[in-house]
């Protein structure tokens, strides 16, 4: 009788193509068997009534760490972990330094080790006069590199993460296309929307209707067209993030039948709220680009189930709660960033599910898509025999309302506070390690078990 590590039985399991009643069983980190398993194993989880799906690959989040209190590695991937997520990749902007060379990187990477308690791994910045530092960053070990077409803010701007210039850009593409690795792309048009807000400001509208006012689609799908425009001239691979507008995703979707390769990700927050709840929530639910109206958010849904949306990413952007206040009532002066990282899987079972996909919709848009996009398919984003047992149990009839006591983040503030979600995530593995337990005391591992995980091109250039 074969002896393994872990067995979970009578679960629902969903693959890439289905999801079918069987048992699990993990040796050494990885899926082992999978069926009806007659075996033995030191931890047997009787899972009957769940779904196991595999665990969330959140290729947003800004965990800003070195350098700040907004977040950090110790308790943003706890949240993530309690959110079914098992892999994230950082964002290389708000922590100090910014992730603009190998040095910040290996910051980065000391101050994950050993407090991170899922796998992680980070992108680089392409920003103004650090385009040396683009093929070290990549021979490091950063999966792509991320730039803005408008003022990112925060921290990191006094330490060379800005806005990155048309030249900057199309130079730093005809690099990237050399070393065959993505750019993401922040794609607003940062003179269109400064020019609104002064107008908007000088004429005192500075509500949360205001702000949203001064971030139109066009302000989006301007951006989109003039980097498409240049990726198809350079030959960069592209991925665009939290892209809002079925605009924006008409002309993508256009690029992609040319043969550009590029890929699209919208968030949680773009699918599940609008700008009607931008104004009943408050500064909470500020994000750029802005919560839109219900007609756009009804038109990205039917996206998804179109197939047209590559990835769901939940552009974890935390800060201090006196960030998300203003004494003025100036929404332009309040920080921008929506604090969902936790929720992003139950808001796509919730939403996703009333709007008419599948758990292998779900799992292909959370996981093996961002899987197969970050080149880490299949040791991730799928459960099949071989790949790294990264999962997430959901009890599918647990209905629960979300309250600041459950989120794990520093600061526990977020847009979903007061929802009632429809599934809760109850367990969270990854590589064969239980890393979440959500009942009795919510239980995290001792010390962070979390991994790098490295880019290939690090690893061809080492062996170079």
């Amino acid at each position: 009788m074969p002896v393994y590590d872990v067995i979970l039985r009578n679960g629902l399991v969903v693959t890439e193509s289905s999801a079918l009643m069987m048992d699990l069983a993990i040796t050494d980190g990885r899926i082992a068997a999978m069926g009806s398993i007659d075996g033995r194993a030191a931890v047997q989880v009787d899972v009957s009534g769940h779904w196991v799906m595999p665990g969330v690959i959140d290729a947003h989040v800004h965990l800003n760490e070195p350098g700040t209190d907004w977040e950090g590695f110790e308790t943003g991937s706890r949240a993530l972990a309690a959110g079914g997520c098992t892999l994230f990749v950082d964002m290389p902007l708000n922590g100090v330094p910014p992730t603009i060379d190998p040095s910040a990187l290996m910051e980065k990477v000391a101050c994950a080790t050993g407090k991170s308690v899922i796998d992680f791994a980070f992108w680089g910045g392409l920003v103004p006069r650090r385009l040396d530092q683009l093929e070290p960053l990549a021979d490091a070990g950063v999966l792509g590199f991320k730039a803005f077409l408008s003022a990112p803010g925060g921290p990191s701007a006094d330490h060379g993460y800005v806005q990155v210039d048309d030249a900057t850009l199309y130079e730093g593409m005809r690099i990237l296309a050399r070393v065959g690795l993505p750019l993401l792309l922040h794609a607003e048009n940062g003179t269109i929307a400064d020019a609104i807000r002064s107008q908007l400001e000088r004429e005192g509208r500075l509500t949360a209707r205001d702000y949203a006012a001064s971030r139109p689609p066009e302000v989006e799908w301007e951006a989109v067209q003039r980097a498409l425009t240049l990726a198809e001239a350079t030959g960069c691979r592209l991925h665009f993030v939290h892209i809002s507008t079925q605009e924006s995703v008409d002309r993508i979707q256009a690029a992609k039948r040319k043969g550009l390769d590029v890929t699209l990700e919208t968030c949680p927050h773009y699918l599940a709220l609008t700008v009607d709840d931008f104004e009943r929530l408050g500064p909470v639910a500020k994000c750029a680009p802005p919560l839109r109206d219900e007609q756009t958010r009804l038109e990205l849904w039917d996206l998804l189930r179109r197939g047209l949306i590559d990835d769901v990413a939940s552009d974890h952007s935390p800060c201090p709660m006196d960030m998300k206040r203003s004494a003025s009532g100036n929404y332009f002066d309040v920080w921008g960033g929506i604090a969902g990282g936790q929720s992003t899987l139950e808001v796509m079972l919730d939403e996703g599910l009333r709007q008419g996909l599948r758990l292998v919709d779900v799992a292909r848009l959370t996981a093996t898509h961002p899987a197969k996009r970050l080149g880490v398919y299949p040791r991730k984003g799928v459960i099949q025999i071989g790949s790294d047992a990264d999962l997430a149990i959901i009890n599918p009839v647990e209905r629960y309302t979300l309250r600041p006591e459950h989120l794990f983040q520093r600061h526990p503030h977020s847009p979903y506070i007061g929802r009632t979600f429809s599934s809760r995530v109850v367990q969270t593995w990854c590589r064969g390690h239980l890393v979440y337990q959500a009942h009795g005391e919510p239980t995290f591992p001792t010390a962070g078990i979390g991994q790098w995980i490295r880019s290939a091109h690090a690893s061809h250039a080492e062996r170079a």
